[in-house]
């Protein structure tokens, strides 16, 4: 049997099509939805398999669009069509058993069994042995502007069934539309396609194997990678050896303005930096992973929204929830009960606001167990909401274990079964 065989085999179509389908997503350029798939794919499976069979399958370009940055610029993603991710996705499943087992175990980024836990784990076990030195490279724009016939010529060292590498050179080459202009695609693997993770792997092995001749430590997440050594000096050579590879090997831009060297206690690596507390090496949220965790819950609890209090809820936690599911391997409970506090203290002052009135909040307070006079005087306050967020009276009727009631989710609680069971 030929791998294009294995590619167009029923149980393998059916299965990368439920994973389009479970995963939905936008439409591509056609409009087709991932809820029309199933029955577009029962009408047209005969001449759909033949033409993957054949190699005569042709994509349709993938729709261009922008979403914003930490940094306020916007991320490049590409949407293929519904179909068009369903036979990426099958040939995904076919050729990802045989790739994997070649990649570096320092590479950690979309592989089964592997994850960024696991990579920030590795650096700090390497600050641990003394490689105190980090050396951090960042590539411009990675996923955009890999070279097409080199990524062939890599991927051919594993995969040799010609047809295959002729779906995904069309894949490659299908363009992109942008508005209802379209656009050659000259370089780039979109990171929005579902053989984008594997063919951006494929293509920075080769810096994997480079590192590893050289006898380095590193640690490489995708496009996200580290080398770790013990002096500055030798940071500065394999700062300047690897960006000579990268530019000149590879033909990858390196950003010389976010790339740099220093200590892994202060250099921020998959929203993590490295931590020596007690003699023991551990990590924690970078302090602007932090800072923007905070951000996002002080936009969640902004005064001037008509959402309701339901919804807010619902929202902080979702927040809450994902981002110690993260960073929950980090020691930070100094940090967590600080945050907690204050999100308290924000969600008080809320609520304060909501009640607006002096009958209102008079009516409230008495509800929630404070007595008449410390009622009418608190309802009385001419206290900014922020200062009255802080009052005694106004924590005694609204209590952690209200908030918990109506439905706020205890971060302690959370971090300590992040932290216990990884």
């Amino acid at each position: 049997m030929q791998l294009i065989d294995r590619v167009v085999c029923p149980d393998n179509l059916n299965l990368a099509m439920n994973r389009v389908i479970s995963n939905k997503g936008n439409p591509g350029v056609d409009g087709m939805t991932v809820d029309q798939l199933e029955a577009h794919v029962h009408q047209y499976a005969k001449p759909l398999i033949a033409k993957i069979q054949k190699g005569t399958y042709q994509p349709l370009p993938v729709k261009r669009v922008e979403i914003p940055k930490e940094n306020g610029k916007k991320r490049k993603l590409g949407i293929p069509a519904v179909r068009d991710r369903m036979v990426q996705q099958a040939i995904f499943q076919v050729i990802d058993p045989i790739i994997d087992p070649h990649f570096s175990p320092n590479s950690y980024g979309f592989r089964p069994g592997k994850n960024a836990k696991q990579a920030i784990k590795q650096a700090a076990k390497y600050y641990d042995e003394g490689f105190k030195m980090v050396v951090d490279i960042d590539l411009k724009s990675y996923f955009d502007t890999i070279p097409h016939q080199k990524l062939m010529n890599y991927l051919e060292q594993y995969i040799q069934d010609p047809i295959i590498l002729k779906l995904i050179w069309k894949f490659l080459k299908s363009g992109i539309m942008i508005g209802d202009n379209w656009e050659s695609s000259r370089n780039g693997a979109p990171q929005g396609g579902n053989l984008s993770p594997i063919l951006s792997n494929v293509y920075l092995h080769e810096l994997d194997k480079e590192l590893e001749r050289r006898g380095h430590r590193f640690v490489r997440y995708a496009d996200d990678f580290c080398i770790y050594v013990k002096r500055r000096r030798a940071a500065e050579r394999v700062l300047l050896n690897t960006t000579t590879f990268l530019e000149g090997t590879l033909k990858l831009s390196v950003n010389q303005e976010k790339s740099a060297i220093g200590s892994p206690t202060k250099r921020k690596f998959l929203g993590f930096c490295i931590h020596k507390s007690n003699n023991e090496t551990r990590c924690r949220p970078h302090h602007a992973s932090k800072a923007k965790f905070k951000a996002k819950l002080k936009y969640l609890t902004r005064r001037n929204q008509a959402n309701s209090f339901d919804y807010i809820i619902l929202k902080i936690n979702q927040v809450t929830t994902g981002w110690i599911n993260y960073y929950g391997i980090s020691y930070m409970k100094s940090f967590i009960n600080s945050i907690k506090q204050w999100l308290h203290h924000r969600l008080r002052q809320l609520i304060w606001k909501q009640w607006k009135k002096i009958k209102t909040r008079y009516k409230n307070l008495m509800k929630y167990g404070i007595e008449t006079e410390e009622a009418w005087k608190m309802a009385n306050t001419r206290k900014g909401y922020w200062r009255a967020s802080k009052n005694e009276t106004l924590h005694k009727a609204i209590k952690i274990e209200k908030l918990a009631g109506w439905g706020l989710k205890d971060m302690s609680q959370l971090y300590e079964h992040a932290y216990s069971t990884y």
